[in-house]
């Protein structure tokens, strides 16, 4: 089976397997998913969604907390751990989209790159979700799991995994395929225990099982 073929077989069982999949970071506007994603690194989107809800209370809108001290900022998001660097970046995240988009999250990964603290991950993420453009967000899950189905061939640097699940995954089912793959391998494709194999939707096409 080509790579295309199984990448296609693949995403039909997990449409079956996950039907409502989606962003597991909770928020109603993009420049709250923005902040999320930072505060995600390293940290659980379960903490997240807690902490943040302090965080929004106190700094309700993208001036409030542009205008905040990043000390202030830290003192909410420690939780979420980095607190220093992740509140460096929301603080002079927020100050840009400010002053120069009026508080608007920009429709450009390009410019998304240039935001502090947002990297591939993170604008392919905030382009999928927010703006329904093609995406492919290679979080741990995503580089493990087309790993050990065989999507990719021992690749683990993120920005490798997605040039190459692009030249496989149609682009309309990328970023939906990607939020399937971190239910799957929150579920069943763990990491910290043997995966659950005889469960899985998968197992008679997963490269892991030894199906070519």
């Amino acid at each position: 089976m080509t790579k295309e073929k199984l990448a296609l077989e693949i995403i039909g069982r997990l449409k079956e397997e996950y039907p409502d999949a989606g962003c597991t970071l909770d928020y109603d506007q993009a420049w709250k998913l923005l902040v999320s994603v930072r505060l995600a690194a390293q940290c659980t989107d379960a903490r997240v969604n807690v902490v943040v809800e302090d965080l929004y209370d106190k700094y309700p809108d993208v001036d409030a907390l542009a205008e905040a001290e990043a000390e202030d900022i830290e003192k909410i998001v420690r939780p979420c751990g980095l607190g220093k660097s992740k509140a460096r970046d929301i603080s002079a995240c927020m100050k840009i989209l400010k002053e120069k988009y009026g508080g608007k999250v920009p429709k450009d990964f390009d410019a998304l790159l240039k935001l502090p603290g947002v990297g591939r991950k993170s604008a392919n993420l905030i382009m999928g979700d927010v703006f329904q453009e093609p995406a492919i967000v290679t979080d741990t899950h995503c580089i493990r799991l087309v790993n050990r189905m065989g999507l990719v061939d021992g690749i683990k640097e993120p920005k490798k995994v997605e040039m190459a699940l692009w030249k496989i995954i149609p682009p309309e089912e990328g970023s939906d395929f990607c939020h399937r793959l971190v239910y799957h391998g929150r579920d069943v494709c763990t990491a910290r225990t043997k995966p659950y194999c005889d469960t899985c939707c998968l197992r008679d096409i997963c490269a892991k099982n030894g199906v070519e």
